[in-house]
């Protein structure tokens, strides 16, 4: 009998394999607004299945401008006639906390937003996608998905107090890197599973995004038996013996407090290294650490206590109904009282589309799991990313403190050093006849190439607007020089950061030839075929590849050719090729007639 995984179980298919699949829910948020004008684009009518859409207005909530709270009301306006019966409006929630009131063992849900992972929590499958494949699946009920491989991570012990969850989560980014896993299943099996709560699951499955996974798993067990108030749950697991690509164990009794240093999630430091950074800004919540534990542990630290003059404290629930039972538990009332600003249920903070904003030169320290520069909305600031108690403690000094008191001098074993963000300068260009070489740049996220303050106030669904912002975060003359035909070559992880479709649907509109790179970010590469981008991974080339050298792109045969040297890639699919053919997804569809 073949011995099968957590994905290959729920997908009834075996590793690489590409398959289509209707999801259990879909998930959108303020996007869907975008989403509807693709679905529309696409010929679509009425929303298959739309008792299985779940929207909630959470990123700009409550909306900051005209423009958004006009966007707000045309959702309000779609979720009525067309009879989508989970709607939660601004201040309900985070779409990753109210998902945990809807996500089931073995349901497969999709969301057009990369921490849709958070509901592996639920031994669910779930999978971030964008905006265009969102409007897809509203059309045709199905979209396509390749069956990841998967990787086994072993957990044994039991964290040590003053040591969270989130230090968890940062110790396996690092010890993999922000692309250790990319298009990777995560499951988590082990003695130590059971001593994590659904809340710690939830951050761990969160932070699988950041690691590049699909998705992150854990076991329909007691744990989450408890949290459904049932004998046993009915789930699906992986089989004993199932082949996995890697493992990995971790002894949870040697973890101690870390953070990411800036600019990179897996930039990641023992506490102890960087304690005595001065800061001045925190954030507490997210979908990462919003929850109830979350806001216990650092009321617990700030109980009688003052936030030190100058450092400005923030406090996001993940939903209403957490923010209500802070209040009865009067965890709300100690935050107040030691000087922290209490928001409503909203990613503004952590994206930077909403209250906030850092000033220049700030150092912040936030629960969230983004630390990209620019990520909070000032390319001037700085984002140190920590536990709810790292943040709390370090907020009454001022300075980057360990929360088990005390001086530590602990080593942490791994090392990815990412330092400072590149930023091409003013008068360096990159372009050479039509090849514009990144090619000694990694990490290239989409922050960069599209800011994410920007998101709501251009659409994806008008492509036009998107060409004056497009890489203006790293390189100033992209948009300016950029021209149809154009090839773009770059290193590793390539568009890593969130499921944000306005640089791929940009690259597309303006006709660019192909992006050529050492990896990329699933999430990305799915965005790009379904906009018709060509995306070729082949590391060989770029390491080759020197500015001047001419190159040729022959798609059907999976050949690139430098200065007439020839290197192989992998070829798409035949469904997959024919969307690239098309031009994108949405002529795609409209061809199909479905």
């Amino acid at each position: 009998m073949n011995k099968k995984t957590f994905a290959e179980k729920i997908f009834n298919a075996p590793a690489g394999s590409i398959v289509f699949r209707q999801p259990d829910i879909i998930l959108s948020h303020d996007n869907s607004a975008s989403i509807y004008k693709t679905f529309e684009k696409m010929g679509g009518e009425q929303i298959k299945n739309p008792e299985r859409l779940l929207i909630v207005l959470d990123h700009n909530a409550p909306p900051t401008t005209a423009k958004l709270a006009t966007q707000y009301q045309a959702i309000r306006d779609l979720v009525k006639e067309k009879g989508i019966q989970l709607f939660y409006d601004a201040g309900k929630g985070i779409c990753h906390q109210i998902m945990s009131y809807h996500a089931r063992p073995k349901m497969l849900i999709v969301g057009s937003d990369s921490h849709t992972c958070t509901a592996g929590a639920f031994n669910a499958f779930a999978a971030g996608i964008d905006r265009t494949e969102t409007a897809g699946i509203w059309k045709r009920g199905e979209t396509w998905f390749r069956v990841p491989e998967t990787l086994k991570i072993n957990l044994t012990g039991k964290l040590n107090v003053g040591v969270y969850a989130k230090d968890l989560s940062l110790w396996i980014i690092g010890m993999i890197g922000s692309a250790g896993a990319n298009y990777m299943s995560i499951e988590y099996h082990g003695e130590g599973v059971k001593t994590l709560s659904i809340s710690q699951r939830m951050t761990l499955a969160n932070l699988a995004s950041e690691m590049g996974a699909k998705n992150a798993v854990f076991p329909p067990d007691e744990v989450l038996a408890d949290f459904y108030g049932q004998q046993k749950p009915e789930g699906v697991w992986a089989d004993e013996g199932a082949t996995y690509v890697k493992e990995i164990s971790i002894d949870l009794n040697e973890v101690f407090p870390l953070v990411a240093a800036p600019h990179h999630v897996d930039n990641v430091k023992a506490l102890s290294d960087v304690e005595g950074t001065p800061l001045n800004q925190g954030l507490i919540g997210t979908c990462t650490n919003g929850r109830l534990e979350d806001l216990q542990e650092a009321a617990g630290i700030l109980k009688g206590k003052q936030v030190i003059e100058g450092f400005q404290l923030l406090v996001t629930p993940a939903s209403k109904k957490i923010y209500m039972q802070a209040m009865e538990e009067g965890v709300i009332q100690t935050l107040l009282e030691a000087g922290a600003n209490v928001l409503s249920p909203s990613c503004g903070p952590c994206l930077g589309t909403g209250q906030g904003i850092p000033a220049d030169g700030y150092n912040v320290i936030s629960t969230s799991n983004r630390n990209f520069k620019g990520r909070m909305g000032n390319l001037n600031a700085s984002v140190f990313l920590a536990s709810p108690a790292t943040v709390a403690i370090s907020a009454i000094t001022g300075v980057i403190t360990d929360p088990r008191g005390g001086k530590h001098k602990d080593k942490y074993p791994y090392d990815i050093e990412q330092g400072a963000t590149v930023v091409i300068p003013a008068g360096e260009n990159r372009k050479t006849g039509k090849i514009w070489n990144y090619s000694d740049i990694d990490n290239l996220n989409t922050d960069q190439m599209f800011a994410g303050n920007l998101t709501y106030k251009v659409l994806s669904s008008e492509p036009e607007t998107i060409l004056p912002h497009l890489f203006a975060g790293f390189d100033e003359k992209f948009s300016k020089n950029l021209a149809e035909g154009d090839v773009v070559i770059a290193g590793e992880n390539f568009g890593c950061g969130s499921s944000r479709e306005h640089p791929s649907v940009g690259l597309a509109y303006a006709g660019v030839k192909a992006v050529i790179v050492k990896s990329v970010n699933r999430i990305f590469y799915r965005s790009a075929v379904n906009q018709g981008l060509v995306l070729i991974v082949q590391p060989d080339f770029v390491n080759d590849y020197q500015t001047g050298d001419r190159v040729e792109v022959v798609l059907k045969k999976g050949l690139l050719s430098r200065n007439g040297k020839a290197y192989k890639f992998a070829a798409l699919p035949d469904k997959l090729m024919e969307i690239i053919e098309k031009k994108g997804l949405v002529n795609w569809i409209l061809s199909s007639g479905t």
